[in-house]
């Protein structure tokens, strides 16, 4: 048993962040400027992303999407249920409807045959939401997107160092909306990028802050004038220059962070695997898995508790968790809204009904993986179910 408790996602902050953050309240240029630049263009580097844009939140650069593409009031963007709220609250921002299909059972990633039966003339975008980490299928993503002329965003809050085929996710000319959100993989405390083509980069760069078509660093930086114009009804939607200058620091030493996080997978996989109450994450072929999240899923029938008593019994243990996620169709406004009632995806459901994500963080010592492995193993063989003689 633990004497401290273990959070679920604790970040890493190292001197270098720090300095750097030091470096920049002592510049005098708190707020959206030259480390907001550098950052984008560190990280479209990174990702081989044509251009990108530092924004306030995935959420923002979702949103930005949405609006520099036009979509508004008529038009439907199809989704997943398995994701964060976000994701779909975006859609209604637009105006447009949130029209949900199901998940894959293995990758619990978006089915792209439900897409293609859910497409009708008024679906102008498809939000791809790459869950925990892993990339959906991006190849059958974009034939459906040809094929139908329809947009394709995706939803990378959780897959920052994730690759389809060799190719990094944010590497395409789709919009394409990172977080770095405190337990993401790489954080800036609060923040996202919005990576796509030049035009949509810079439809929403204007977007994002109020609609002017000068920010701040071009009007009060040396030589700057002070005019501007409002070319639009936009947002404020900016990251600012102490969120940046995390940012720069934390990708500076990304690749060796993710290598942790892909060390602590395997011994999870290794300890785990061969328990017949536990459901490992599957990585399909193709692709580099992100691991933002590890999500353990159980099989019940092998099991005398259910998912909420596991997590309750890690918690006695000191060993913290989480769910991910509460399915958008099963939240109160989207369930009166739309009628959507808790079977009408039923993978998602049973697969929501029997998951938890067990902490993940390259913080997390040898010892701390030990106790969680320790914990689940103790908790899967105490409340294993005796099986029934022939």
């Amino acid at each position: 048993m633990r004497d401290t408790f273990l959070p679920f996602a604790p970040p890493l902050i190292g001197e270098a962040e720090i300095e750097e953050v030091i470096d920049t309240l002592r510049s005098g240029w708190l707020t959206t400027g030259p480390k907001t630049r550098k950052f984008a263009d560190d990280f479209s580097q990174y990702t081989q992303a044509p251009a990108a844009l530092t924004v306030s939140s995935c959420t923002a650069a979702l949103h930005l999407s949405l609006v520099a593409l036009e979509i508004g009031p008529g038009d439907e963007v199809i989704t997943t249920p398995l994701t964060f709220a976000a994701s779909v609250n975006v859609i209604e921002h637009a105006g447009a409807r949130p029209v949900l299909v199901d998940v894959e059972p293995d990758t619990l990633n978006i089915d792209p045959e439900k897409i293609r039966q859910a497409i009708t003339p008024a679906t102008k975008a498809i939000i791809a939401v790459h869950y925990a980490g892993h990339p959906v299928e991006l190849d059958e993503m974009r034939d459906i997107s040809r094929q139908h002329d329809v947009h394709l965003i995706e939803d990378a809050a959780h897959a920052i160092g994730a690759t389809w085929k060799g190719q990094p996710i944010g590497s395409g000319a789709n919009p394409t909306c990172f977080s770095f959100y405190a337990t993401k993989n790489l954080t800036t405390g609060e923040g996202g990028m919005l990576t796509g083509d030049q035009d949509l980069i810079d439809r929403a760069r204007t977007l994002s802050l109020h609609g002017m078509s000068r920010e701040a660093w071009s009007r009060y930086a040396a030589g700057g004038k002070w005019a501007y114009d409002v070319v639009a009804p936009g947002f404020k939607y900016n990251m600012t220059d102490i969120q940046a200058a995390l940012g720069l620091q934390q990708l500076r030493r990304f690749e060796s962070m993710q290598q942790r996080r892909r060390n602590i997978v395997q011994q999870y996989d290794a300890a785990f695997e061969t328990i017949s109450a536990l459901q490992t994450p599957v990585t399909r072929p193709d692709v580099t898995h992100a691991w933002h999240l590890y999500v353990l899923r159980l099989n019940e029938t092998n099991l005398t508790i259910d998912r909420n008593q596991f997590i309750e019994q890690l918690s006695e243990r000191n060993i913290g968790t989480s769910v991910h996620f509460i399915p958008i169709h099963l939240h109160s406004h989207y369930a009166k809204k739309y009628d959507w009632q808790a079977e009408d995806f039923p993978v998602a459901l049973d697969n929501y009904n029997r998951m938890l994500s067990l902490p993940l963080s390259p913080k997390m010592t040898d010892q701390d993986v030990s106790d969680v492995i320790e914990a689940v193993t103790d908790i899967a063989t105490q409340f294993r179910r005796q099986q029934q003689a022939a």
